[in-house]
């Protein structure tokens, strides 16, 4: 797993542990099945932008997945 800077900026301003966690939480559901996430309609000639939302921790998480399906970019985090 591997986060834009947008993502990594958001990811240091996390302050409690409980958003820490509920993040953490959807990261390792991502990590298991990263077709998990809806696709987000748009452009198709990059890579197909998804949005993974979990209603329980309230934690919403857009990403991408690479070409060779090895990789899954997050781009923006919302907790």
């Amino acid at each position: 797993m591997a986060f834009s800077d947008s993502a990594a900026k958001q990811l240091e301003n996390l302050a409690s542990e409980a958003d820490i966690h509920a993040l953490d939480r959807a990261l390792a559901v991502l990590s298991v099945d990263p077709e998990i996430g809806g696709p987000i309609p748009g452009d198709t000639t990059g890579p197909r932008m998804r949005q993974y939302t979990d209603d329980i921790e309230q934690v919403r998480v857009l990403y991408f997945v690479t070409a060779l399906r090895t990789v899954v970019v997050i781009a923006y985090i919302e907790v």
